[in-house]
């Protein structure tokens, strides 16, 4: 492919972006693969130039725009090298006309900035959008973090993340024989904080709400030494099944899957009702703390969505602490910086739940900042995903 038309082909993508990100459609990578896979004739260079096109432009522009076109021109403003190949030619961009319009660029609209939390100043917010590095999580069951530096000694070690390993953006680790074999996770070091702030022993009964596809269950396994019993929840079937292989290879074997249908979650959860030391609920939320990886997600983001989401917290935050022991303690974690979804949503439960406490102090030296009754990591700061978190005790 010439330059010209890799440009085209980015625009064309990013139309097809944009409008998912408008209407709730598939992610951003999704259709980044399903157009490549329509485009037999891109060769690897082509793909990666065009990759970078598109991710570039996701980055500049603030929300969804009018068109792919408008947002690779905003890209122009930053790259003008990219100006020359708009010529015209068969399969590349028309000319640029003098007053065409651009998408507008910035960290986000500002009516979303508005929403995020006081402690995330403009200086840090920058740091929101770079590129994140490949952070794994050595499987105590089966290595350690001595043995993620032996396997790949390019890495280095992640400040207050005893089995953290930090490798540089984009690293095929996952492609490695020790992941098939269970030596490791791809993890973000703000989930592996999260994981250890449950404050999770062996023997205990711990129930993983939201588990997902079982990247943070396989963590709580991980640090019980596969000694304790998980039940692993999730109304999403598809992510759910993800699991069971994913712990065979891990050597977790105490983990159970339930698959909980909507509406009907307290009833499916009658049996560990009062009955768990530790609940763990990481609420689906507006996905804020991610741009780094996702960035498409600034474009997604709606104050429709965003009601949902609060709603859907509040209902699972309230579902686990019936599920909470006397005397136990629940994590409540989202993958945002956005206030109503951390440390709004909080408040609001230790007001709904007189005789619960927030708990201090659980997190390594120098990492996340207090946020109300919990506490806020951001890139900037914390050198890892933005995330909120909030240990809380139920009344014994």
């Amino acid at each position: 492919m010439t330059p010209a038309a890799r440009v085209q082909t980015a625009i064309e993508i990013l139309d097809r972006i944009a409008a998912a990100a408008r209407e709730g459609g598939a992610p951003a990578d999704a259709i980044f693969a399903e157009a490549m896979r329509a485009r037999r004739f891109a060769g690897s260079k082509d793909r990666r130039a065009i990759r970078a096109l598109v991710y570039d432009a996701i980055r500049a522009v603030r929300s969804a725009p009018a068109s792919g076109r408008a947002a690779m021109l905003a890209l122009v403003e930053a790259q003008p090298g990219l100006a020359a190949l708009f010529d015209g030619s068969t399969y590349g961009p028309a000319p640029i006309a003098a007053d065409e319009p651009r998408a507008r660029t910035g960290v986000a609209a500002e009516a979303l900035i508005d929403l995020f939390d006081p402690l995330v100043s403009e200086a840090e917010q920058g740091a929101m959008l770079t590129r994140a590095p490949l952070d794994l999580r050595a499987n105590r069951i089966k290595a350690s973090r001595d043995d993620m530096a032996r396997l790949f000694p390019e890495g280095a070690s992640i400040p207050g993340a005893p089995d953290g390993w930090r490798l540089p953006p984009e690293t095929a680790a996952a492609q490695h024989p020790a992941h098939a074999d269970g030596a490791f996770e791809v993890q973000d070091a703000a989930s592996q904080y999260a994981a250890a702030a449950l404050d999770v022993a062996p023997g205990q009964a711990i129930v993983d709400l939201c588990a997902g596809g079982g990247g943070k269950t396989l963590a709580i396994a991980s640090l019980t030494g596969n000694d304790a019993d998980i039940l692993a929840c999730d109304i999403n079937r598809a992510r759910l099944q993800q699991l069971p292989p994913r712990a065979e290879r891990a050597g977790a074997t105490r983990i159970e899957t339930r698959l909980l249908n909507p509406g009907r979650e307290e009833t499916m959860l009658a049996d560990w009702r009062g009955r768990a030391d530790r609940v763990f609920v990481d609420a689906p939320c507006s996905g804020s703390g991610t741009w780094r990886r996702s960035p498409e997600l600034r474009w997604r983001l709606t104050p429709a969505r965003l009601e949902r989401h609060l709603a859907d917290q509040k209902k699972l935050i309230d579902l686990g602490a019936d599920l909470v022991a006397p005397g136990g303690k629940l994590l409540y974690a989202v993958c945002s910086i956005i206030a109503r979804e951390g440390r709004a949503q909080v408040d609001e439960f230790l007001n709904r739940h007189r005789g619960w406490t927030a708990d201090a102090d659980y997190l390594p030296d120098g990492i996340g900042r207090a946020a109300g009754a919990g506490f806020l990591l951001t890139p900037a700061q914390d050198g890892c995903d933005g995330f909120f978190l909030a240990r809380l005790t139920s009344p014994c």
